[in-house]
């Protein structure tokens, strides 16, 4: 007999979740989209990369997410790689032409970019997936900024923009009734 035999499976439901956001539409077709599972030393060593930018940045929400990302059964990373843009000269970049923004300097605080609009709208879609697909295995998740943003800061993953999604499958949401960062 095994008890609580469902916090084996975590780790095989995650990359079905990856499998949503590796599916998910993207524009022109053109798949930028980068996706890592971590294990728990890795999720130990971002969880600490956090309370580090916390300091850095003086933002304490970092160090209540870090103890999220300790807590998760398992942690998702789905992040942006892009190769390059959309041709579309939309603007939404904050550029008049593909060309200005690709000549523009790239800048690197927590995320690198800018990047083409229709770059980061293929990774909100992305994530929403992941996230829809989550859910429909009753899996307990966060989209976490702050996670995502402390592993491209530190190197940790190959990704200019990232959301991190920590999983759980316990008797309660670990993510939502959390205490006041204030």
């Amino acid at each position: 007999m095994k008890q609580n035999p469902e916090l084996e499976v975590v780790e095989s439901l995650g990359n079905t979740i990856l499998v949503a956001a590796r599916t998910a539409p993207k524009g022109k077709g053109i798949d930028d989209i980068v996706t890592y599972i971590f294990d728990d030393d890795e999720k130990m060593e971002l969880a600490d990369k956090m309370v580090e930018l916390s300091k850095i940045k003086g933002l304490k929400f970092l160090i209540r997410d870090a103890q999220n990302v300790r807590d998760a059964d398992c942690l998702l990373i789905i992040g942006l790689k892009p190769s390059g843009v959309s041709s579309l000269n939309c603007g939404a970049c904050g550029f008049e032409t593909c060309a200005d923004m690709v000549m523009h300097k790239k800048v690197k605080v927590e995320f690198t970019g800018p990047h083409c609009m229709i770059k980061y709208m293929d990774l909100g879609i992305a994530v929403g997936c992941a996230a829809a697909r989550a859910k429909d295995l009753c899996i307990d998740n966060r989209i976490l900024y702050s996670a995502g943003a402390a592993a491209c800061y530190s190197g940790m993953i190959d990704a200019d923009v990232a959301m991190a999604m920590p999983l759980s499958v316990k008797g309660k949401n670990i993510f939502f009734d959390r205490p006041s960062t204030r």
